[in-house]
C-alpha cells in the first residue's frame, strides 16, 4: 500500500492503545524500568536527597568454613516427608482450635469465620463447588 492507504487506514483504525507501552515506543529519554522504588526524593531545586534508611541493605552472613554448597544438585534423592495436602493442613492448623473449642463448649458451627472459613462463596472468581475441589 501506499502513503496514502496508510494514512487513511490509521485514520479510520485508531491508534494502537492496547500494544504495551515500551521504550521503543515512547521518546529517547524514556527508559520503564523495572519498578524499582527511588532511594530518596526530589527537592524544591529538583536536586535528588538521598535518604539513608531507604537505601537497601543486604545481610550477608558469613560462610567461611561451611560445607554445604549453595545449591541443590538434581541427583539428589527426593526428600523424605510426603507432600503438603489440603487435609494435612487441616489437621494441622484447624483441627487443633476446633477440637479445643469443643471441649471448652465455646464451639459455635454459625461462626466458622474465627476458623478461616468463607461464610459464602458469592462474588468469587472461582467458586468453590464440590466439581472443582481436587480430588
Amino acid at each position: 500500500m501506499g502513503l496514502l492507504g496508510e494514512l487513511t487506514r490509521g485514520l479510520v483504525r485508531g491508534a494502537d492503545r492496547m500494544a504495551p507501552w515500551t521504550s521503543k515506543r515512547g521518546p529517547r529519554s524514556f527508559n520503564k524500568g523495572r519498578g524499582a522504588k527511588n532511594a530518596g526524593f526530589l527537592t524544591k531545586n529538583r536536586k535528588f536527597q538521598l535518604v539513608q534508611e531507604m537505601v537497601p541493605k543486604l545481610v550477608v552472613p558469613d560462610l567461611t568454613g561451611f560445607k554445604l554448597r549453595p545449591y541443590v544438585s538434581y541427583r539428589a534423592p527426593a526428600g523424605s516427608e510426603p507432600p503438603l495436602t489440603a487435609r494435612d493442613l487441616f489437621q494441622e492448623i484447624v483441627a487443633p482450635s476446633i477440637k479445643k473449642d469443643v471441649e471448652e463448649g465455646t464451639f459455635d458451627a454459625e461462626k466458622l469465620e474465627k476458623y478461616g472459613f468463607e461464610p459464602s462463596q458469592e462474588g468469587k472468581l472461582f467458586k468453590l463447588f464440590p466439581k472443582n475441589f481436587v480430588r
